[in-house]
């Protein structure tokens, strides 16, 4: 039997409680005393506005952690998005940042990128883009404002959005910088 608080432990630990537990009978959880308070509706993922501001929520913040690898998706009510790991998706998002050892392949249109590790595909950034010294850009890349550190790469074609960031503005093809 699969025990509820043993699922996401280590193997040796779990091996450990169940030779512990063994001739022990399980016993239930406890019921809800009369005058305990009934459980909370479960929270959701996006905070209730509160009373005196309509449209005030918390931050929608996804961390692809490292060694995690997630493939062939579509993001979306993302409002920071950070990539320790690999990921291969579309997205529209406020802020992207890539570590140093993250790398996001695909198609995403973000307010404000930077970038440590590698992105590859097309990336429209409408305020700046932050292009750090071990960062690699390469693809179609459109951009507001762009910042590139000595010994960073970039390859591909780059373009620069107009002021009113509705259209592109004179593409340029780069090499290695």
């Amino acid at each position: 039997m699969l025990q509820k608080d043993g699922f996401f432990r280590r193997r040796e630990e779990g091996q450990f409680r169940q030779n512990q537990n063994q001739n022990q009978p399980i016993n239930p959880a406890p019921a809800t005393s009369p005058t305990a308070p009934a459980p909370s509706e479960p929270m959701s993922t996006r905070a209730e506005p509160r009373s005196g501001s309509s449209d005030e929520r918390k931050e929608a913040k996804l961390v692809v952690g490292p060694q995690i690898k997630i493939k062939g998706v579509e993001i979306s009510d993302c409002d920071t998005l950070v990539v320790e790991g690999r990921i291969e998706a579309t997205l529209d998002s406020r802020v992207l940042e890539i570590t140093e050892h993250g790398v996001f392949q695909g198609t995403i249109a973000v307010d404000n990128a930077e970038v440590h590790g590698r992105f590859e595909g097309e990336l429209t950034v409408r305020k700046q883009l932050i292009i750090h010294a071990t960062g690699r850009v390469s693809g179609k890349i459109r951009y507001a404002k762009i910042k590139v550190e000595e010994g960073a790469e970039l390859a591909g074609e780059m373009q620069m959005l107009d002021k009113d960031r509705s259209t592109v503005a004179s593409p340029r093809r780069v090499g290695n910088t």
